[in-house]
């Protein structure tokens, strides 16, 4: 039996991610079952408000206070528990003293990150240390990026399967999808474009698809990037740039490496959004692209970033609604291609809004296999992907427990 109280500490529970995930902990497992967990953030007034809210069952769920700043208090956190989840973003601004105390304390990690230049100076930092520790630190359990990753990795295990080889190509299109952002992604997201405006070698970095690849990975291969509106010949419609594809395709390419190429190292991958077919579909790609650059290019500028972020967004904190959180979904397919030419399509869906619902699911999911189904043993300390740590075993935690299906069509 482990020696720390704690399977899980929820670290940023009264963060809008962070009371959906513990709201999820509470129906599925209660408190004081299965799997003993904790609620963590910094007021103790905000997490009694939350402890309240969940109702009579979670009466004794422990709160634990500690600032994203405070190591010490940090530390005390780490010290109890085999895995903290971290709901705190923008990581890039809040994230990294955790990082740091787990990776010293040898303390399981997972966040929702989407932020690709974070992600890239923690492995830089810290990853040598989390060897030696034993800490294993899991960047990107939400939405960016479980359904990419382990829907590759889901494709890729049957093409060696059927075919006995991977395929070399793999061009993944969301189909459908209907989800709003939160305050807390939208401040990531600003984050980033306001740090890559004054940033060349930031800008340089975010533009290099094998940017959190280990060093030596010897990839050259050229990566297609969808930017404008094109017509899809997979799907027979038209497409458009996907926001998430930037952090996407860089952890699939990661878990490439990190598995010995184990999808080939002339490996191709890129994401779009499916926007349909014909003239409807070619103008609502159009737009799409213009609207998205004319946030990116608000985003870039002080004097518009500082309206948008004020007046025009929802700030930290704020979110979809649980009815729309409820009426969410998506539906996003593989559509996969071998050296010697056989084909494998397959589909991720999930059941809620892609953000936040299911996000808050998929990463207590992902907690929970670091607890329970991945021994040290057999993956030690490191910087790991989803693909790369995890197995079906996960996959099949998200099919029982979190409303994803992951399906092989043809």
């Amino acid at each position: 039996m482990p020696s720390q109280k704690f399977d899980l500490i929820v670290f940023g529970a009264t963060s809008f991610v962070g009371e959906i995930l513990c709201r999820y902990l509470v129906s599925e497992y209660g408190v004081d079952g299965q799997v003993r967990w904790a609620a963590a953030g910094r007021s103790r007034e905000k997490l009694e408000k939350l402890r309240s809210s969940l109702g009579s069952e979670a009466d004794q769920l422990e709160l634990l206070t500690a600032d994203a700043g405070d190591e010490s208090a940090l530390k005390k956190l780490c010290d109890q528990t085999r895995v903290i989840i971290s709901t705190v973003g923008p990581y890039a601004l809040h994230g990294e003293p955790l990082v740091r105390v787990c990776v010293t304390t040898g303390t399981d990690y997972c966040d929702l990150a989407g932020e690709v230049q974070w992600v890239r100076r923690m492995i830089s930092r810290y990853e040598d240390t989390a060897r030696e520790t034993g800490a294993r630190i899991v960047h990107c359990c939400g939405f960016d990026s479980i359904p990419s990753d382990m829907g590759v990795w889901h494709l890729q295990q049957a093409a060696q399967s059927r075919f006995g080889e991977s395929c070399d190509t793999v061009r993944m299109r969301v189909k459908a999808m209907r989800g709003s952002a939160s305050g807390g992604t939208i401040a990531s997201i600003l984050n980033i474009t306001k740090e890559a405006a004054g940033n060349p070698e930031l800008r340089k970095e975010l533009s290099n698809p094998y940017s959190i690849c280990p060093a030596g990975h010897g990839f050259d291969t050229r990566q297609y990037n969808v930017t404008t509106p094109e017509f899809d010949s997979e799907s027979r419609q038209w497409a458009a740039p996907f926001i998430m594809a930037g952090i996407n395709t860089r952890v699939v390419h990661r878990s490439n490496a990190l598995g010995g190429n184990a999808y080939g190292k002339a490996f191709r991958y890129d994401e779009s959004m499916l926007m349909g077919k014909g003239t409807k579909g070619r103008l609502r790609a159009t737009g799409l692209v213009l609207g998205l650059g004319a946030f990116l290019a608000g985003a870039a500028v002080k004097p518009t970033r500082w309206l948008m972020k004020n007046y025009l967004l929802p700030k930290p904190g704020e979110g979809p609604s649980p009815e729309a959180q409820k009426n969410g979904f998506y539906d996003i397919r593989f559509f996969g291609k071998t050296a010697s030419g056989e084909r494998l399509r397959s589909k991720v869906t999930g059941d809620l809004d892609p953000g936040y619902g299911s996000t808050s699911k998929m990463l207590a999911q992902s907690g929970l296999s670091l607890a329970f189904d991945v021994d040290k043993s057999q993956k030690g300390g490191g910087f790991w992907t989803t693909a790369t740590i995890f197995d079906q075993r996960l996959i099949d935690r998200l099919e029982k427990n979190a409303g994803l299906t992951f399906t092989i069509l043809d």
